[in-house]
């Protein structure tokens, strides 16, 4: 290693513990992120393919799940695929399709302790894809460790659209009439059917690739949220940008309205 380099590693160490102090006390329950930036990232580096760009992102996911779990988080929602994103190029989604599978096939491994939740829209999806999820998520349901959620195929507007359709269902199938269910629908009636049930909203959303909106994500759920944007491309996130977050998060005063 050259002097340069080890003093890098030396202030990098320094400043990484400094910004952990500073986000001593509070930390979030539910981290939410957008893992944005992974096409734009591949052509600034030069490929030609973007697909190089979605597996050089797949490959920071693990390591972004290390450091959520090393900050004591509890649930981590990840949004790999949009519905709108199902509408580009075949040549482009269904290797980002596979990528997205063997990540995930990755993540359910035994020697992994999280538990995986698939949310989103799989009837979009290509069946073997769809099976492919349900089936690693399946594998990981008897863990004890931190919930993570892979968004796939998912759209705010349509997750809200489902939750309405589950519950209409639902009181359909015990002979609720129509008009007593408009009596007694709340705001908790739709929550209990969002893809998210039974998990606590996010405290703090995240966004990569220095667009700052929320593109439909976690509509329902980020009411309360705080949110932090960063310009690094998700290749290029680091644990330094996390520890950041974490810092910015603690140092907000969250009213929830009040």
């Amino acid at each position: 290693m050259s002097l340069r380099s080890f003093g890098s590693k030396l202030v990098y160490g320094i400043y990484s513990r400094r910004l952990i102090q500073q986000a001593a006390g509070k930390h979030p329950r539910h981290i939410a992120i957008m893992l944005d930036g992974n096409r734009r990232w591949a052509r600034e580096a030069g490929f030609t393919d973007v697909s190089d760009g979605h597996r050089a992102g797949a490959r920071k996911i693990a390591d972004f799940l290390t450091w959520c779990r090393e900050a004591d988080v509890e649930v981590v929602t990840m949004w790999l695929l949009s519905t709108d994103n199902l509408s580009r190029a075949t040549e482009e989604l269904e290797p980002l399709l596979e990528i997205i599978a063997d990540v995930v096939d990755e993540l359910a491994q035994a020697a992994n302790s999280w538990r995986i939740r698939v949310v989103g829209a799989l009837e979009l999806l290509p069946e073997p894809i769809a099976k492919r999820l349900q089936s690693a998520a399946a594998s990981t349901e008897k863990r004890t460790g931190m919930e993570v959620n892979v968004a796939v195929g998912y759209g705010g507007r349509q997750e809200i659209a489902d939750a309405v359709k589950k519950l209409l269902l639902h009181h359909a199938d015990e002979g609720t009439p129509i008009r007593e269910l408009a009596k007694i629908l709340d705001v908790d009636h739709i929550s209990e059917h969002l893809y998210t049930s039974g998990q606590p909203d996010p405290d703090l959303i995240i966004r990569t690739s220095g667009e700052q909106r929320l593109s439909g994500f976690l509509l329902w759920q980020s009411a309360h949220s705080e949110f932090w944007f960063t310009e690094a491309y998700w290749p290029a996130f680091r644990r330094v940008d996390f520890l950041r977050a974490l810092r910015d998060y603690a140092w907000r005063h969250r009213r929830f309205g009040t």
